[in-house]
């Protein structure tokens, strides 16, 4: 696996007390980035190295006169390419949208980052239009895992190259979007931390839209704290300072239905192991039984809310470019046009009637706890029939969707060691309850750290 960097607290110290400046930690990355060896022409599809030296070196004149934005100013960042920035084309990973004219102003979310002196890197790669679980693009490559690079495992998607930009050391903080998983699944294959804010808190305009009942933008980081820094920054709710809390303290559910079953044996081996820590650390734990989740993949069967939502976005594109998608994606696209509009209101009533037994179920509980997902991350062939595609794809999402359609707020922490293969684990609290599910991710991190 790759060297990750500090957080964002500790950089920010270092840079503060001159141990370091803008201009270094942007070298340093831009090597990481084309290293022969690593993944760096994989993970990013495009990299502006003057501007991004130029911006490193305006920062650290700007501290010199005591005149930094903030005390992450000069931290470098990488951005998915689904994100406007100002002068650059949103591709959203594919090719159709390459000579598309470059956008005019920057994604609210990450002109707040840009507001604080924070520097963009680049734009990573990502599964075309964000329409997949495992992270795999025709177009530019895909990106390795980085666990088991001899064998080439998928970084999981659709924020591909924003896992592996931060798991492999490139940068210690990554923007990427969330519709499904798209931000919690590579963390987990690449031993990270991936947050899913609640819907609605940080702005998606700017964002090439996927669904946009289901569309949200969150980190990817080195830590919990670095996660919720950026959070902050990006919402403009809240100071990103978490609230100490004990393990002890936790109360938190297990649901016996769908998300243990069919584990790899490593992942069960690691959320087991991961469960006894933690009581040991004095959290509580009792077993949550939500039959509704049981209808979930028969609803999403046929595509479900995502389906419909994306073809309504890509209807005009896929008339004139279909045979320039992925074809893969392409497919996933066009099997919304196959639910007709009582069977989508039918899915919508449905969901808000599984968020109203949600909220209900979560009385007395601080969160819920599961594997992100059921499996670690399988090597890219595996994926090369297109039915085994469909099959790891669904698999991949099985835990981390369940998030989205209750819209709640989740995090995805590592919970194997260095070395081993990665699996993550998830904490999952109801809407609006994302400085509690900070505190709780805090907590539990400390204790699977030690």
């Amino acid at each position: 696996m790759g060297d990750k960097l500090p957080g964002l607290d500790r950089l920010a110290e270092d840079l503060t007390a001159g141990r370091t400046s803008a201009r270094a930690l942007a070298e340093a990355a831009l090597a990481k980035i084309y290293d022969p060896e690593g993944e760096g022409a994989r993970a990013f599809i495009a990299v502006d190295d003057a501007t991004v030296l130029a911006n490193a070196d305006h920062i650290d004149a700007l501290r010199k006169r005591g005149r930094a934005p903030s005390r992450f100013a000069g931290i470098p960042f990488s951005v998915k390419d689904l994100f406007d920035q100002a002068g650059e084309v949103t591709r959203a990973g594919s090719m159709i949208l390459a000579s598309a004219p470059p956008a005019g102003v920057d994604a609210p979310a990450i002109a707040r980052l840009k507001a604080m002196g924070l520097v963009v890197l680049g734009r990573t790669n990502m599964t075309e239009f964000a329409y997949s679980g495992v992270g795999l693009n025709p177009h530019y490559g895909t990106p390795r895992s980085v666990y088991d690079r001899k064998t080439g495992r998928i970084p999981g998607g659709s924020s591909a190259g924003a896992g592996v930009s931060v798991g492999d050391g490139m940068c210690a903080l990554a923007i990427g979007s969330d519709t499904g998983g798209s931000c919690r699944i590579p963390a987990a294959f690449n031993a990270i931390v991936g947050y899913k804010p609640s819907f609605g808190r940080i702005p998606t305009d700017g964002v090439f839209p996927l669904a946009h009942s289901l569309d949200s933008i969150g980190p990817l980081a080195v830590s919990v704290s670095s996660c919720a820094i950026a959070d902050a920054i990006m919402a403009g709710d809240w100071s990103g300072r978490i609230a100490p809390r004990e393990a002890s303290s936790l109360r938190l559910g297990i649901p016996s239905r769908i998300v243990l079953d069919d584990l790899d044996p490593q992942v069960a081996a690691a959320f087991e192991a991961s469960r006894k820590r933690l009581e040991k650390a004095g959290a509580h734990f009792s077993d949550v039984d939500f039959p509704a989740l049981l209808e979930l993949p028969a609803v999403n069967a046929g595509g479900g809310i995502s389906a419909v939502e994306a073809c309504h976005v890509h209807r005009d594109i896929l008339a004139d470019h279909a045979d320039e998608y992925d074809q893969r994606v392409r497919r996933r696209i066009e099997s919304g046009f196959k639910i007709n509009a009582p069977a989508y209101v039918a899915i919508l009533d449905f969901r808000q009637r599984l968020i109203a037994d949600y909220q209900r179920l979560m009385r007395g509980l601080d969160g819920l706890v599961m594997p992100t997902t059921p499996n670690i991350p399988p090597p890219i062939s595996a994926l090369d029939d297109d039915k085994d595609y469909g099959t790891i794809n669904f698999f991949c999402l099985r835990n981390t969707f369940i998030g989205n359609f209750l819209n709640a707020c989740a995090i995805s922490l590592p919970m194997t060691a260095p070395g081993e293969a990665p699996a993550g684990l998830m904490l999952m609290a109801p809407w609006g309850s994302d400085q509690a599910l900070f505190a709780m991710a805090a907590a539990v991190e400390g204790v699977l750290a030690i």
